[in-house]
């Protein structure tokens, strides 16, 4: 089976992430954010830990105004990163990741996008990744939100085993996993903390 073409452009946007000059589109997806996604009251999250909150970031990701901001800011997150494609864990990470391809192919040209199944398939070409190929190339690992940073540092490691150079990883909304990402070697961005959606 032919592997996919790799092209030979990045798909980088330039220097800097934030450079202290205004980002509406930023601002914008901080209100929805609040908006749409925080949800107050007693919960159990994935990780076990016991909050008097909730962010429900698919409720921004999948939403039609949420999508498209969730798209361009990432993209101006990371636009100093050298990346080809861009994923994650199912299921948290492939309305980020889809969202930017298109905020790509709106912008500067190309961007791929994968996702990583919690378990390789056991029936047709048995790939943990799906998409087109990452085995050679550099990705950025994406995440909605991580408090332990689990999800991602799985995704990361399917990465790894299927050869691909994992140059950071990005969260729309850091809830505290900075410490362990960083503590297994990868660059960290997240575009919002929660000190700004007035939770920290």
């Amino acid at each position: 089976m032919a592997e996919d073409p790799v092209p030979q452009h990045t798909s980088s946007l330039g220097a800097g992430p934030w450079n202290g000059a205004a980002h509406p589109d930023r601002d914008r997806l901080l209100e929805l954010v609040v908006e749409l996604a925080v949800v107050h009251g007693k919960v159990t999250l994935s990780s076990g830990r016991e909050a008097d909150w909730y962010i429900d970031l698919r409720r921004l990701t999948l939403h039609h105004e949420g999508a498209p901001l969730v798209g361009r800011v990432m993209r101006q997150l990371t636009r100093d990163l050298a990346y080809e494609a861009v994923g994650g864990l199912t299921l948290g990470a492939d309305p980020v990741a889809t969202a930017m391809l298109h905020a790509a192919a709106d912008g500067e040209g190309f961007l791929d996008a994968f996702v990583v199944r919690k378990q390789g398939k056991a029936h047709g070409l048995q790939r943990r990744i799906e998409g087109p190929d990452v085995a050679g190339r550099p990705v950025l690992a994406v995440e909605d939100t991580s408090t332990t940073g689990d999800s991602v540092l799985q995704a990361v490691e399917a990465l790894h085993e299927a050869g691909a150079e994992v140059v950071a990883v990005a969260v729309i909304v850091d809830r505290g996993a900075r410490a362990a990402v960083e503590a297994a070697g990868l660059e960290y961005r997240a575009a919002f903390e929660l000190s700004d959606l007035g939770l920290g």
